[in-house]
This record gives C-alpha cells, structure tokens and sequence, in this order.
C-alpha cells in the first residue's frame, strides 16, 4: 500500500543495533499531517489526498490559501503537498495522518530541498579541473577555459558546465530503511542522509523501485575470458 507523510529534518545523529553496529540515521519530525482535499475520479479525474503540515498564523497566509482551509474546516497550514494514494479514495477531509503510518523496515523515498551554496564556479559546482599553477597560467587558474570552437559551430551547446547557483535544487534520495518509529514524538529515524539543512521539510513516502537481492553463492567464473575462467585452481587459491 502506498503512503506518504510530511515532515520536518531534525538532524543526524546515531544508534547502534543488536550487534552493536553504529548506524548512522537522520531524524524526521513527520506529521502529524491533516487532509486538506480529498481528489476524486468523478470530481477532478484521478483519486489523490492533499496533505497539510505546520501550524502557521491564519495572517501569514495569502486570501486563497486560507479560503482554500477554511472551506475545508482545517486549521491554517504551512505547507501543503499532494499524494496519490492506492487508499485516499478511503480517506476523508480532517483525517489526521501521524508517523506510525510506517513501520521500521519499510522503504521509502525522501525528497527535500539540497542546501544552497550560493554562486558558485565550475571547480566546486562541477569538480572541473584547474590550469597550472605556475609558467604564466595567470589568474584564471579556476576559471571554465575554452567554451568551444569560435568556427563551427560558433556557439555553444546548451547544458555546457558554468558558473552559477548551486544548491537549492529537489533532491530525491531512494531506497532508504526506515530503523525506528515514535508515533508519540511523531518520530522517524532514518537510516543514511536525506537532502536539506536542519529545519528543512521532506516528502516521505514508500520507495517506487525494488532492490533485487541476488540470491546464491559466488563461484568460479565459467567465462573462459576471466583469470578464474583460465585458471581456476590459482582463483580459488587467491580466495
């Protein structure tokens, strides 16, 4: 069943786990999120839920967003995000989602807002190389260099590596393990990092794709190319 939440990044810390393994994870503030709008076949054409997180001041909301709430009898809301949902035709306005709609051991995606870095050139923003430090490079060292033949085809393509903002872009980190949930502190403990500074606020639903685990053990290379292939007694002896 698909199912998704908003949240807040706390920050990163660490846990160990029965074996005494340190496992590196992010805390997610998730929810609790209320539903905002409810989208039907019958009404728009597709069935989705939209979300609503953080309490906010009706004030600091434009005229259409808080019009938009109060028809729907929910508190003003900061942030607002749509999800198609297997169960949203299910779900009603006012419901109120919390963090325990995952579990520990689900996979899920995260999408937030990477940290900005400002204007940035093409050594730091694309790790492009620099000229020689010495005979004459002058103070070009980290500039871009050529852009291209002036001949043909005198211009340059588009999508050629510049100077220019970094950061601030949405990011989608997949396949992350869900290690711990706190539905009282509204709580997800995630394993590994997720885009965006402290404070920063993620989309978190179910991962899209499925990691296939290879099963069976790894023997001797029947490819007559490969050393093991050519020589399998020396590749078991190197083993």
């Amino acid at each position: 069943m698909q199912k998704a939440i908003i949240g807040k990044k706390v920050g990163m810390t660490q846990i160990f786990d029965e074996s005494g393994k340190v496992i590196p994870v992010t805390v997610v503030e998730a929810g609790p999120c209320v539903v905002t709008q409810k989208k039907t076949v019958e009404t728009d054409g597709y069935t989705a839920v939209q979300l609503g997180f953080g309490d906010v001041k009706e004030s600091k909301l434009t005229k259409p967003e808080a019009g938009h709430l109060k028809k729907a009898g929910v508190a003003p809301k900061k942030y607002l995000k749509e999800f198609k949902l297997d169960g949203a035709a299910d779900m009603n306005v006012g419901d109120v989602l919390k963090a325990d709609v995952f579990a520990a051991g689900d996979k899920i995606d995260v999408t937030g807002t990477s940290k900005g870095h400002g204007y940035q050139g093409v050594v730091k923003r694309y790790g492009a190389g620099r000229t020689p430090m010495t005979h004459g490079g002058g103070p070009v060292h980290r500039h871009a260099g050529s852009m291209g033949a002036s001949s043909h085809q005198s211009r340059i393509f588009p999508g050629k590596i510049g100077a220019g903002q970094m950061g601030v872009e949405q990011v989608t980190i997949e396949n992350l393990d869900v290690v711990k949930v706190d539905a009282e502190l509204n709580m997800l403990v995630i394993r590994g990092a997720i885009p965006g500074p402290k404070g920063g606020v993620v989309y978190v639903r179910n991962a899209v794709k499925t990691i296939k685990v290879k099963s069976g053990e790894a023997g001797i290379s029947k490819n007559p190319q490969k050393a093991s292939g050519r020589n399998p007694q020396k590749a078991s002896a190197r083993g």
